[in-house]
């Protein structure tokens, strides 16, 4: 289940935003990305700033809504590939899962972290006291992909 919202002047006209409180039905970057599938459509690119700002908007429009948000993570559809390890540098090495070739990117400071890191959220963290980078909201971060988001 999820909000689904529509726009007529973007080139993904419509964004399905499924946040759950229960911690229970949140679930990992497969999961999730089977399940965009599943409704017709791919975990979300993000192809430009005004992409991005459209999103944060829906989202905070969403935590306005009364319903209680508090924090948590929304899956993305960036992730990184294990192909070209020994010769590419790390943050070259993410690409979105719908097969979008947009270069752009919001990572939080200090990330990509990589590791064992290789699927990404955007943070959703409004209780958690800022970082470096700032308030932990809307930024990329890269994060182990059995997460549960």
């Amino acid at each position: 289940s999820g909000q689904k919202v529509c726009y007529g002047d973007f080139k993904h006209s419509c964004y399905k935003i499924a946040y759950f409180q229960d911690l229970s039905r949140r679930v990992g970057f497969q999961e999730a990305r089977q399940a965009c599938e599943i409704d017709g459509g791919a975990l979300l690119s993000l192809e430009s700033e005004a992409e991005q700002q459209l999103i944060e908007n829906m989202l905070q429009n969403l935590t306005k809504s009364g319903s209680g948000i508090s924090d948590g993570d929304f899956w993305i559809g960036l992730w990184r590939s294990s192909d070209g390890l020994a010769t590419t540098a790390c943050p070259d090495l993410y690409k979105w899962a719908d097969g979008s070739i947009s270069p752009f990117r919001n990572w939080y400071t200090d990330e990509p972290s990589c590791g064992s890191e290789a699927c990404v959220v955007m943070y959703h963290q409004p209780t958690a006291n800022p970082g470096l980078g700032g308030p932990y909201l809307y930024q990329w971060n890269d994060d182990r992909c059995n997460m549960k988001h």
